[in-house]
């Protein structure tokens, strides 16, 4: 059992069902050198289940251990297939809720790529939050329309609002899951804001018993019910609920009100499932970490030369857990700023896709396979033969 309450619903009903020790606390920032990435500060997880509303939390997350700064290289912006996720979801919303030169407000807006979306798309205003955001990387016609703020949301920004308010891929990063969507519920009191989020879903990565989607920055955990709940719960009125990019991520599109004005949506009775595919990932979890490790060992007794592709979270979770060394020599990333720097943890170097035409690995294993195509069409431009894995 757990010993903590949790911080979406308030129950006391949790349970600890998973558990890691000294994992890196960052896993979007590179470092500078292979001893100061294997030396990279560390924390614990100690991954827990709400009976009550189906919110998964790590009960000792410590937020004084995280960074989130200029140095934070989260972007996905380099992929020309994610680019082209992006823009469609961008223009979805535009449309659907009509957003022609209109205030848009981003919530952890990154490095500002989607919000200049928005913004070019059609004719928006944009405000954006985020202590990671680098002014140099925006180049864009819409620029003098978009104010930028390099501080963390909070209280302070509780007055800002606009036509629609967008957060994605922030809110598995907040620990107080409540509290953070109180503020967002003051922000928007009871004007005609489109409440706009996306973030990971947890029901996929526990069924897939995907252990490389587990890491110390994302705090919490989420499910289409559990989002749906807290979003009621804090007096938003849920009119969209949906999964999109190959089933991995959580649209939710809400509205000022009641909590409670709006039917219940396709996707939110999911306790039962979730319980079920928790308990799936607690039991085998173990078999998942020795299959991957087997098969590393094989690779490396066999002769063969492997890499990953993808220097991000999902690289950093998938090297550490496993405690991967010799087996694997390096990570390829396709983003020039992760290029020439070192994944915390294990300390392995990011190479750029070029650098497989010199290596020529044998076999190549990509962090997400949503991007099988767009690598294997690098990999033939490249003219490098080699096997292509996903995780």
């Amino acid at each position: 059992m757990s010993s903590s309450s949790c911080p979406s619903c308030g129950s006391l009903d949790t349970r600890v069902f998973h558990t890691q020790s000294g994992i890196p606390v960052n896993s979007c920032l590179l470092l500078e050198s292979q001893q100061a990435a294997t030396e990279f500060p560390t924390g614990d997880l100690r991954l827990a289940f709400c009976h009550g509303c189906g919110f998964l939390f790590n009960e000792v997350f410590d937020p004084t251990l995280s960074e989130y700064s200029a140095r934070y290289e989260e972007t996905q912006g380099f992929s020309p297939h994610f680019q082209a996720f992006a823009r469609a979801l961008a223009g979805r919303w535009i449309e659907k809720y009509d957003l022609h030169d209109k205030d848009i407000l981003e919530i952890g807006c990154g490095k500002g790529e989607f919000l200049v979306l928005m913004c070019e798309i059609a004719g928006n205003r944009g405000t954006g939050i985020d202590p990671s955001y680098r002014p140099e990387r925006t180049e864009s016609p819409a620029a003098d329309r978009i104010k930028f703020v390099r501080d963390f949301y909070s209280e302070r920004y509780a007055d800002l609002s606009g036509d629609a308010l967008i957060c994605r891929h922030t809110l598995e990063h907040i620990p107080d899951t409540a509290n953070f969507m109180e503020i967002v519920r003051r922000s928007v009191g009871d004007r005609q804001t489109t409440v706009l989020f996306e973030l990971p879903d947890v029901l996929r990565v526990l069924r897939e018993v995907a252990f490389w989607d587990i890491y110390y920055e994302h705090c919490s955990y989420f499910t289409t019910g559990s989002l749906a709940r807290l979003f009621r719960r804090e007096g938003l009125d849920v009119i969209g609920l949906s999964m999109d990019y190959d089933d991995q991520y959580i649209l939710i599109e809400a509205q000022s009100g009641t909590g409670t004005g709006t039917p219940s949506l396709a996707g939110e009775d999911d306790l039962e499932v979730t319980a079920k595919a928790v308990d799936l990932f607690e039991e085998q979890y173990p078999a998942r970490i020795a299959t991957w490790r087997n098969e590393l060992r094989q690779i490396a007794d066999s002769g063969s030369k492997a890499v990953i592709w993808g220097a991000g979270s999902k690289g950093v979770s998938y090297l550490t857990t496993l405690g991967v060394t010799g087996e694997i020599d390096c990570a390829v990333d396709i983003n020039p700023y992760k290029q020439g720097m070192y994944m915390a943890g294990t300390g392995h170097p990011v190479v750029p896709p070029e650098y497989l035409q010199t290596y020529r690995p044998d076999v190549v294993i990509a962090m997400n396979s949503v991007y099988l195509p767009e690598i294997r069409q690098t990999l033939d431009s490249l003219g490098v033969s080699a096997e292509l894995r996903g995780v």
